[in-house]
């Protein structure tokens, strides 16, 4: 009679749970990897949106919710008695910066595996959000045991130069299902009747949290420009955050209200990518910009900002321009005509970069696993 074993838990600290970049990593791996060896327990902030807790559960997951990391000595108290009583031995922790927080509370719980993994970089226009991000990050790895990031920019940003250097830092890639992502005419044409677009209006699309890091603000700048020249084009804004308000008044300030539309949070971003006909991506910093690699996975023209690390470039249907340039100075570059791809050919080049999630799930089980022993 065979024995089964349970599987190893790994409790994912992810901060505030709003359908960003960050947890569509988390659970594009999550739906990948062998369950049956590796579970993952979600640890989020209780004043989260937007969490999946239908299907986590059906994956046999978990999801608790903690107090906010603002509230110190709540935060520390309940992680740690959570971390404890869960009996975990690996805890992975997605906050950047913030790790300090939730990997202290990991070795007061006397969890032996402790990942500090950095998704992002920062910026000095975030003036008040960069302030604290440069406080706390010498404190953000003393508490971690090991350290992950999703780009080698990522990396020597969060844990240094020499930690980098040493090899001390594993890169995992933002790896996506590149099936589900693969150019579908079909799915094109279906889609774009759904939502009432012709055949020959040019489409737009960003798909992006609506914070100040995205740059909304001078997107729709590049757009009022764009439509000056392209009169039958719209764009199509995905996603949800605190500025969004913001940018709708913006719309409607410039009257763009019948351009613009705001798409809110999406399950099936996939098919959206086949409605774009360009994708433009002005950050004012990423720590790689993981909507980039799904874009080129659908051999959709991107345009992004010069801040975005040029290692997502996979093939020649990206290019990057600087944040210097003016509004218009953009939208000439998304009108050239070199930019009317063929999409019908899929992009082998995105396998081989290394952003299959077919592959890399694997690699990270076996990360896990030797971590542990």
């Amino acid at each position: 009679m065979e024995i089964k074993t349970k599987p190893i838990r790994i409790a994912h600290i992810i901060g505030k749970w709003v359908g960003g970049g960050v947890e569509a990593v988390v659970m594009n791996y999550y739906r990948n990897i062998d369950r049956n060896q590796i579970q993952f327990d979600f640890l989020c902030d209780s004043d989260s949106k937007s969490v999946p807790y239908e299907e986590i559960e059906a994956l046999g997951g978990r999801i608790i919710l903690i107090p906010p990391y603002q509230k110190v000595i709540k935060y520390h108290k309940e992680l740690k008695k959570i971390l404890k009583e869960g009996n975990y031995r690996i805890v992975h922790s997605h906050i950047n910066t913030l790790s300090v927080f939730s990997l202290f509370a990991a070795k007061c719980a006397k969890i032996p595996v402790r990942i500090a993994h950095s998704h992002s970089t920062t910026n000095p226009i975030e003036k008040k959000k960069n302030l604290m991000k440069q406080f706390l990050r010498p404190f953000s790895k003393i508490f971690a045991t090991h350290y992950m990031c999703c780009s080698e920019l990522a990396g020597r940003w969060l844990f240094g130069d020499r930690e980098y250097d040493k090899g001390n830092v594993y890169l995992l890639n933002n790896a996506i299902d590149l099936t589900k992502f693969k150019y579908n005419e079909r799915i094109r044409k279906q889609v774009r009747k759904e939502m009432n677009l012709k055949d020959d209006t040019m489409v737009i699309g960003h798909i992006g949290r609506f914070e100040e890091q995205k740059n909304h603000s001078f997107l729709i700048d590049i757009f009022y420009e764009l439509q000056k020249q392209k009169e039958n084009s719209i764009l199509l804004l995905v996603g949800q955050g605190p500025k969004e308000k913001e940018i709708q008044e913006k719309v409607k300030q410039l009257n763009l209200e019948n351009k613009v539309m705001f798409l809110g949070q999406r399950k099936e971003v996939n098919t959206l990518y086949q409605v774009f006909d360009r994708f433009v991506f002005p950050s004012i910093y990423e720590g790689l910009g993981m909507v980039l690699i799904e874009a080129q996975c659908s051999n959709l023209y991107c345009l992004a900002s010069s801040e975005v690390p040029n290692i997502v470039k996979i093939n020649e249907n990206i290019e990057f321009l600087e944040l210097s340039k003016s509004a218009k100075e953009w939208a000439n570059k998304i009108l050239e005509e070199k930019n009317e791809l063929k999409r019908e050919t899929f992009n082998e080049k995105i396998q081989k970069a290394g952003y299959d999630i077919k592959k890399e799930k694997n690699k990270l089980v076996k990360k896990y696993l030797e971590l542990l022993n």
